[in-house]
């Protein structure tokens, strides 16, 4: 039996086969591109997702044509909190606005008046990049399309409904719109009224490595698979990386540097802290949660550097880091796209202090990769103020590429990184575990390995020695321009 891996991301879309030993028989990527048409919108459109699924999984038919044939399960992990509306036909109503767009700052405080419990229910405070305040925007501003929304779908969840026909979605990815009473595990009719929704617009829940229907005929016939193939509840971007690196206990943890950048935390029971913008989410595991520091801009910030300095190659960058003298490089504060943990500020701004006439390449590169590492800093803080302990996480994510990185990061938070091969396919992985445990019923304990290690990048005592002074700064540079940033 093979497993199909499917991870939709906000920048390519992935797929994987894996067989029955876990081992990656095939593997293809398929570019995807935004539209940012306004300031802080940021939108896709669903038939992309969709195109560029089958392109990957045609690639991998051709590339093990009998392995694909004994396909099983399908799982797809996808980016949060999008939202995808779909008419009575099953038909999409616009662009599906994405878990980066901010457009909705206004929603999350007209949200949290409706509904003054809604930290207590969801365990999360309102953010634009969630889904709720997105449909509360869309009430007001496209009145006549929100009138017409028979089903609100997440990015993943759509691609089920192509592949499977149904509307179902699940507890990791639900958690992130604000309409999931987390402690729960269901929607919270209370929290989709407050957004003129009803239970029957939400999609049926299951767990993640729960059956979500079954691939459709036509599908099958096109594919040449004989047999029924299941396709799972999936998860979340996040929760599927936990379980592609096997983070399902409490106390396991993992720190990826993706486009944002994200701080996991297993939990044995729901642990929310929202006043300092923590995440508390449902795992993808049945009676399992997990919290999240996250900042938006994490590996985005050095691909934005290698813009517009016209460096192709992020690692040239990385390379440069190393040799600038940590004193004198500017501070850079990373919020290219606001800030999520621990500020939740939808107009925070990137901004570089301390530039003088000889800031060269070098310089920028250490301070932005510094910033990355600071704001995991905060983030780490947030979550150890719940009790939380984290004392070594896996580092995953295009970013982990990066042992310069790793060593500024485990320097800045005290949080040893450890670095693994394929750091970068996580959530495909992840999502084809849970299509073999949706097919066979086997324990999660027993699926979720964690992957060999690499190494272990421990805190420099050098680095140790220059950072606290420039964290402080860093942290009071945010202070001081807080108002700005909202003036502006």
């Amino acid at each position: 039996m093979t497993y199909l891996g499917i991870d939709l991301g906000t920048s390519e879309v992935k797929a994987i086969l894996v067989d029955d030993a876990q081992q990656i028989l095939a593997s293809h990527r398929i570019a995807l591109t935004i539209s940012t048409l306004h300031p802080h919108w940021s939108e896709q459109d669903p038939e992309a997702w969709w195109q560029a699924t089958l392109a990957a999984i045609s690639q991998l038919r051709a590339q093990q044509p009998v392995a694909f044939a004994a396909l099983r399960g399908i799982g797809v992990a996808g980016q949060m909190h999008g939202a995808v509306l779909l008419d009575v036909h099953g038909r999409v109503l616009r662009p599906a606005i994405l878990w980066n767009d901010t457009r909705a700052a206004v929603e999350c405080r007209e949200l949290e008046l409706l509904m003054p419990q809604s930290r207590h229910i969801t365990g999360n405070l309102a953010m634009p990049g969630f889904t709720a305040p997105k449909l509360l925007w869309l009430k007001k501003h496209e009145p006549d399309l929100f009138a017409r929304i028979h089903m609100v779908l997440l990015p993943k969840d759509y691609l089920n409904f192509r592949l499977t026909g149904e509307f179902v979605s699940e507890m990791s990815d639900a958690a992130g719109t604000l309409w999931l009473d987390v402690a729960q595990r269901d929607w919270s009719e209370p929290m989709l009224a407050a957004t003129g929704l009803q239970r029957k617009q939400m999609p049926h829940l299951v767990e993640g490595n729960q059956a979500g229907g079954q691939l459709r005929g036509s599908l099958r016939n096109d594919w040449g698979i004989a047999q029924r193939v299941l396709v799972a509840g999936g998860a979340g971007d996040n929760a599927a990386t936990a379980i592609g690196i096997g983070a399902i206990a409490a106390g396991d943890a993992f720190l990826s540097l993706g486009t944002s950048g994200v701080l996991f935390a297993g939990n044995e029971r729901y642990l929310p802290n929202p006043d300092q913008a923590v995440h508390a989410f449902c795992h993808c595991l049945p009676q399992r949660w997990h919290q999240m520091s996250v900042i938006l801009s994490a590996a985005a910030s050095l691909a934005w550097l290698g813009r517009i300095t016209q460096t192709a190659d992020t690692a040239e960058l990385s390379q440069l880091a190393a040799t600038a003298d940590p004193v004198q490089a500017p501070i850079f504060l990373p919020y290219l796209n606001g800030e999520r943990t621990p500020h939740n500020n939808a107009q925070a701004s990137g901004v570089f202090f301390g530039l003088r006439g000889n800031t060269d390449r070098a310089a920028l590169a250490y301070s932005v990769m510094e910033a990355v590492a600071f704001a995991m800093a905060d983030g780490a803080t947030a979550l150890r103020s719940t009790g939380t302990v984290i004392t070594e996480a896996s580092f995953v994510g295009g970013g982990s590429r990066s042992r310069y990185w790793a060593e500024l990061i485990a320097s800045a938070t005290g949080i040893a990184l450890r670095r693994h091969p394929d750091g970068e396919v996580g959530a495909a992985f992840g999502a084809a575990r849970l299509a073999r445990m949706a097919v066979t019923g086997e324990s999660p304990d027993n699926i979720c390995s964690q992957p060999a290690l690499l190494e272990t990048v421990l805190p420099v005592a050098a680095m140790q020695a220059v950072l606290p002074q420039r964290l402080a700064r860093y942290r009071r540079l945010y202070g001081a321009l807080e108002t700005e940033f909202a003036a502006a």
